[in-house]
C-alpha cells in the first residue's frame, strides 16, 4: 500500500513540474501609443507577427493609448501599428522575455520626424549605417524607388529647363525656327507644360511672319494648334486666350478670334480693357467698324485711362459726325470728350497730333464753292 501510494505522489509530482513549464513559456508585449501631438492614441491596432514560426496577434489600444497582449510563445516577433487603416511605423525583431512584459511604445510624432530625418539622408545619400540598420527591408525598397524616382525626375527636370532655356534665348534673338526646335524638345521631355506649349506657339507664330503662301499658313496651323494644348492643360489663363486669337486673326479666322477675346475679358475683368481693345482692333481691320467702335467703348468703360481705348473710340466716333447746310460739323455724343481724355492721358502720344486734328475740325466750318455752269456762260456772255 505505501508503495502504491508513493507511486501516485510521483505522478502527480511530475504532472505539476509539466504544467509549470508550460506556464513559463508564455510572455507578455505591452506598451504606449502617442499621435503627432503627443497625446494617447485611442483605438489604434498593433499588430504582433511571430518571426521564428507562423503566429498572428493584434490589439487596439484604451483610451490611455496602451496596449497588451498576454499568452504570447516566447519569441521574436515584428510589431505593427497601424493607424486609419494605413501601417505607419514598425518595429522589428522584438524578443519576449520571462517573467516580465517587453515593452514598445510608439510616437506618432518620433515616427513622422525619424521618417523625415531618412528620406532626407537617403536622397542626399547620406544614410548612417545606424538608420540602415533600424530599417525593414520594405523601407530600404521603398526609398531605393523613391531616390531613384527622384533621379529620374531630376534628370527630366534638367532636360526641360535647358531645352527651355535654349528656346526663350532664341526667341529674344527672333531666331524663331531655333525657338520651334527648343520648344519642341522641352514638350518632349513633359508635355504637361501649358507654358512650354503657350511658347512654342509663339515662336510658330512668329516664323509665319517670316514665311509666304503655304509655309506661313503651315506654321500659324501649327500654332494654332500648340495654343490648343496649351489651353487645355489651363483652361482659365486669359492671357493664352489673347495670344491665341491673335495667331487666329494671323490666319483669317476673325470670328473664333472675337470669341477667344471675349472669352479672355471674361476671365480676367481687371485686364479687360486690354482684351477689348485688341478686339475692337480685329473688328476694325476687318471691316466691321460698328463692332469695333463697341467694343473699343466696353474697352475704356472698364479702364477709362486706357489711352489708347480712348483715342480709337473718338476716331470711330469722328466717323459719325453729321455736317449741317452750312458747312458745320456736329460731331457724335461722346467724340470730344474721348479725344480730349487721350490728350490729356498722352499728350505727346503717337496719336498726339492726330487727336489734336480732329478737335480742331469739329470747331471748324467747311465752306463749299458752287457756280451754275449756265450763270458762268451768262457771265461770259456779258
Amino acid at each position: 500500500m505505501p508503495t502504491r501510494l508513493r507511486t501516485v505522489a510521483l505522478s502527480a509530482a511530475t504532472l505539476m513540474l509539466l504544467a509549470s513549464a508550460a506556464v513559463a513559456q508564455v510572455s507578455s508585449i505591452e506598451g504606449d501609443v502617442k499621435d503627432q501631438n503627443g497625446q494617447p492614441l485611442k483605438g489604434a491596432l498593433v499588430k504582433i507577427d511571430r518571426l521564428d514560426i507562423k503566429g498572428h496577434y493584434q490589439v487596439k489600444t484604451d483610451k490611455k493609448g496602451h496596449y497588451f497582449h498576454t499568452g504570447l510563445p516566447l519569441g521574436k516577433y515584428k510589431i505593427t501599428l497601424e493607424v486609419d487603416g494605413k501601417d505607419v511605423d514598425s518595429m522589428n525583431g522584438v524578443t519576449t522575455k520571462l517573467g516580465e512584459s517587453t515593452v514598445q511604445d510608439f510616437s506618432m510624432k518620433e515616427t513622422m520626424q525619424r521618417s523625415q530625418s531618412l528620406a532626407k539622408a537617403a536622397e542626399t545619400g547620406t544614410l548612417s549605417k545606424e538608420q540602415e540598420r533600424g530599417m525593414s527591408a520594405e523601407q530600404k525598397a521603398a526609398l531605393e524607388k523613391a531616390a531613384k524616382e527622384r533621379e529620374q525626375a531630376m534628370a527630366k527636370n534638367k532636360a526641360l529647363n535647358d531645352a527651355f532655356n535654349a528656346g526663350m534665348q532664341a526667341m529674344q534673338g527672333k531666331q524663331w525656327d531655333a525657338a520651334i526646335a527648343a520648344f519642341s524638345k522641352a514638350a518632349e521631355a513633359d508635355p504637361k507644360q501649358s507654358v512650354v506649349w503657350a511658347q512654342l506657339a509663339d515662336a510658330y507664330s512668329q516664323s509665319a511672319s517670316q514665311k509666304t503662301g503655304t509655309d506661313a499658313q503651315a506654321a500659324l496651323d501649327k500654332g494654332i494648334e500648340a495654343f490648343g494644348k496649351a489651353m487645355e492643360l489651363k483652361p482659365d489663363d486669359a492671357a493664352l486666350h489673347n495670344n491665341y486669337a491673335l495667331a487666329l486673326v494671323k490666319a483669317k479666322k476673325i470670328p473664333e478670334a472675337q470669341a477667344e477675346l471675349a472669352k479672355a475679358a471674361q476671365l480676367d475683368p481687371p485686364n479687360a480693357g486690354r482684351y477689348f481693345y485688341n478686339l475692337g482692333a480685329v473688328l476694325i481691320n476687318s471691316g466691321q467698324n460698328d463692332a469695333a467702335g463697341e467694343a473699343f467703348k466696353k474697352a475704356i468703360d472698364t479702364d477709362p485711362n486706357y489711352a489708347d481705348a480712348q483715342y480709337q473710340y473718338g476716331m470711330y466716333l469722328l466717323g459719325k459726325a453729321q455736317m449741317t447746310p452750312d458747312g458745320k460739323v456736329i460731331p457724335a455724343p461722346g467724340t470730344k470728350e474721348a479725344l480730349s481724355k487721350y490728350l490729356e492721358l498722352k499728350p505727346t502720344g503717337p496719336f498726339a497730333e492726330s487727336a489734336k486734328g480732329a478737335l480742331a475740325s469739329m470747331d471748324a466750318t467747311i465752306t463749299t464753292q458752287y457756280e451754275n455752269p449756265a450763270a458762268q456762260k451768262k457771265g461770259k456772255k456779258k
